[in-house]
């Protein structure tokens, strides 16, 4: 079947990748996996063998019409929707999700999966090279994609799937990422909004030193954010890409303070 470019399909039909991508996460005979974009259902086709049951969600009608009549017998459930649209409360607890996801929506994607009623317990998606491995950065490489991924998940990277194993090649090579959900976010949830706008904060003026843009995201004199910093010890040459998750929440803390 001709791919869709507006809708960013590329097929992948390499049974050594999809065997790596199905068995990056411990699949177990009762669990229920969620497949995003199942397309032709190459990737269907390895997590039926290994999982109680699959909700395939696909955004193309004719591929959603297709694929059950491929599976006959199995405990496949294909819903014509748009992700961003799926609400995954009925699924199981404990769901997981494996998707070969378009690269123009990945993290929305994964924001919508992390911030619902009914989170998976693990993600495995294969997405373009560059965001995967901003997605494991760990800090000097920081960016507010890795620390909300981060925040909720150990993030670990899987192999790396060269470009021409796609059909039609994309523009890029892609990677194999896991994210496994921590058992209690790294931020207690009723921190979490002052957190993200402090982040956001943060790296609101890329390349410029957390001195100018703690200031210019806060609103606050440069000198209040250098006794701000100095009080959180972290040097207000610092850049927000530098800072650890745990420099975050002591600076937080120490923001908290000062606004009294």
């Amino acid at each position: 079947m001709p791919t869709k470019k507006h809708l960013g399909q590329h097929w992948l039909k390499d049974p050594e990748v999809l065997a790596h991508i199905a068995d990056a996460v411990d699949i177990l005979s009762d669990d229920t996996v969620l497949e995003v974009g199942p397309g032709l259902g190459t990737l269907t086709s390895r997590l039926l063998a290994r999982a109680g049951s699959v909700v395939a969600v696909e955004f193309d009608a004719d591929l959603a019409k297709k694929l059950p009549g491929q599976f006959p017998g199995k405990n496949l459930q294909v819903i014509h929707e748009d992700i961003l649209q799926f609400n995954p409360s009925a699924l199981p607890a404990g769901y997981k999700v494996v998707a070969n996801v378009p690269y123009y929506i990945t993290s929305k994607i994964i924001q919508h999966l992390t911030e619902s009623q009914n989170p998976p317990s693990a993600m495995v998606l294969l997405v373009q090279k560059e965001v995967a491995e901003r997605l494991a950065a760990g800090p000097g490489d920081y960016s507010i994609l890795a620390v909300a991924a981060q925040v909720y998940h150990e993030v670990s990277l899987g192999n790396i799937v060269p470009a021409e194993l796609f059909t039609p090649p994309p523009k890029v090579d892609s990677r194999v990422v896991i994210l496994k959900r921590r058992i209690e976010p790294l931020v207690p949830e009723e921190r979490q909004s002052d957190f993200f706008r402090l982040v956001r904060a943060g790296f609101s003026a890329k390349r410029k030193k957390l001195r100018s843009s703690l200031a210019g995201g806060l609103q606050l004199s440069k000198t209040e954010v250098e006794n701000l910093l100095q009080q959180a010890n972290i040097s207000p040459d610092a850049r927000a890409e530098a800072l650890t998750i745990d420099q975050w929440l002591t600076l937080l803390q120490k923001y908290d303070k000062m606004k009294g």
